[in-house]
């Protein structure tokens, strides 16, 4: 079993996070993460290429999860080998004025990847159902028209965002979504170490540690959002991460099978193109006095 069969949740499936492991289980050791990720990334640069050079497909890596999963780190390993020109990463905090005068989805429309490149977004649109309906408040600050609002507003969202990515994946743009599963016992021994190691100490914000208290809210949250947007052409993957290192691999793995599936090819040059080439050659030779 692969681990995009692993870990992919089926769409309209329900998911109980408490029953999901954060540790992975199999045979894979530690040891052996370095040279499968090696693979892994080399796979992913030749894709990424191809994906360039073909300039059809678009792809959306979305990554969400609770603070201190390894967001960062994973896209810092597994795109490492990738070619800057074609990647573009948007890191999506609190809105900005600009952003909350438009709808929830602009500012995730702006940054969305043009054919031929990779798109990460180091959280996303789905902010604007897990924040909002664990701290419904928030609302508030997008001023909404009073005839928009309602006990249908916060749970209207997922369909709309499921409509949303539909139209995506219709128009070329290949979606992947993770969610990196963090026990709170380990994000909190994470925390701890950025509260402890001056090397780590910007990383930390006031608030990581506040949201601790809506734990179940936030899993409640999430839970829900694999149920209503896990589909088949914008699929969830629930990725163990308490060890960062497996983290790494499967979504390495992962994203590489995704492009190997896409059958992505240099383009051909046709005729008219080769015969303009031997014009231009032709022209140059004839410049320069002499054979080339």
């Amino acid at each position: 079993m692969t681990y995009t069969e692993r870990f992919r949740v089926k769409p309209r499936s329900r998911v109980s996070l408490r029953e999901v492991p954060t540790k992975a289980k199999g045979d894979l050791k530690k040891s052996e993460a370095p040279a499968l990720l090696a693979q892994s990334v080399a796979r992913l640069a030749t894709a990424q290429d191809l994906l360039y050079a073909q300039g059809t497909w678009a792809v959306l890596i979305v990554l969400q999860a609770m603070d201190a999963a390894g967001k960062d780190g994973t896209i810092k390993h597994v795109m490492s080998g990738v070619n800057p020109r074609g990647c573009q990463i948007s890191s999506f905090v609190a809105p900005t004025k600009e952003e909350l005068d438009h709808d929830y989805l602009w500012r995730s429309v702006k940054a969305l990847p043009p054919r031929g490149y990779i798109g990460i977004h180091n959280r996303s649109h789905y902010e604007e159902v897990i924040i909002t309906r664990v701290h419904p408040p928030v609302l508030d600050r997008q001023r909404l028209p009073d005839a928009t609002r309602g006990p249908d507003l916060i749970p209207r969202r997922p369909r709309e965002i499921r409509r949303f990515e539909h139209y995506l994946a219709n128009n070329g743009t290949v979606i992947l979504k993770f969610y990196l599963h963090i026990s709170k016992r380990e994000q909190w021994r994470r925390l701890r170490e950025r509260m402890e190691d001056p090397d780590k100490f910007w990383k930390l914000q006031p608030g990581d540690i506040r949201e601790r208290l809506h734990w179940d809210k936030y899993m409640q949250a999430y839970e829900d959002i694999f149920h209503h947007t896990s589909t088949a052409h914008a699929p969830w993957h629930i990725i163990p991460a308490d060890d960062k290192w497996f983290a790494r691999v499967a979504i390495a793995e992962i994203i590489g099978e995704t492009l190997a599936g896409l059958n992505l090819q240099y383009p051909t040059a046709s005729e008219t193109v080769r015969a303009e080439w031997e014009k231009a050659r032709e022209e140059l030779r004839q410049s320069l006095g002499g054979p080339d």
